[in-house]
């Protein structure tokens, strides 16, 4: 559960005046859910995650399971230390303390992940705002990842993620006894595999854990400002 309710919308000026470097197809909101099996409060939010999932290409919603709640009563399957670290970094920016169901858009806006109004007006806003510093395309072969980002006038680290699909998990105690839950976009891992200085760039990566992939750009202020969806090499559609 969380104690406090809270929206915090922000971007910067700089994030408004990106250069719209890319062409085509725009890239998809990155949309972070830090929740928890464990957690009374956070079902609705897996829940709109998992809408997210099934209906709209222009989202790319990922689900961090946080480990602060595994000693209330459930341990939590798919909690990661690096969601709780990944969530510290974001609590340094929109506010003081970590809570679940937290949502955050691109980096830039972090809202109660239940309220549904709220996310959608900032997934809206990071759309008009289109602060995508370059193109970004990536293929999986084999135990390998190739990606390649176009050139662009700004920073960012890259970022690879492994999620899984879709999860549904019998609860037997906790907050959640008695109940299945079912998630979607399950992150299983998570890490830098390069930095981008604005210069057309080609990485390699070994794959990770997870059904899926995406890369995500992020920018040294904690913004998104690039992502895709990794596709597979042997029929290039998106995982």
């Amino acid at each position: 559960m969380f104690a406090r309710f809270f929206v915090v919308l922000c971007a910067s000026a700089a994030a408004l005046l990106a250069p719209r470097a890319h062409a085509g197809t725009p890239r998809p909101v990155v949309v972070e859910l830090f929740t928890s099996q464990g957690c009374s409060s956070c079902p609705p939010a897996d829940r709109y995650l998992s809408e997210l999932a099934d209906s709209r290409a222009d989202v790319l919603p990922l689900a961090f399971h946080v480990t602060y709640w595994n000693q209330l009563g459930w341990q939590d399957p798919f909690s990661l230390g690096i969601a709780d670290a990944r969530q510290a970094r974001y609590v340094q920016r929109f506010h003081d303390f970590a809570y679940t169901p937290e949502l955050v858009i691109d980096g830039r806006a972090a809202v109660v992940g239940s309220r549904r109004g709220a996310a959608g007006a900032a997934i809206d806003h990071a759309k008009s705002a289109d602060a995508t510093a370059a193109n970004v395309s990536a293929a999986r072969h084999g135990d390998g990842v190739s990606v390649s980002i176009g050139a662009g006038s700004r920073s960012a680290r890259v970022l690879l993620v492994g999620y899984d699909a879709h999860h549904v998990t019998p609860v037997g105690r906790g907050e959640n006894a008695g109940h299945t839950l079912t998630e979607s976009n399950v992150v299983r891992a998570f890490a830098p595999i390069g930095q981008w200085s604005g210069a057309a760039l080609t990485l390699q990566a070994n794959t990770l854990p997870g059904e899926r992939l995406a890369v995500l750009l992020e920018a040294p202020d904690g913004a998104i400002v690039g992502a895709a969806r990794v596709a597979d090499a042997a029929d290039a559609r998106p995982r």
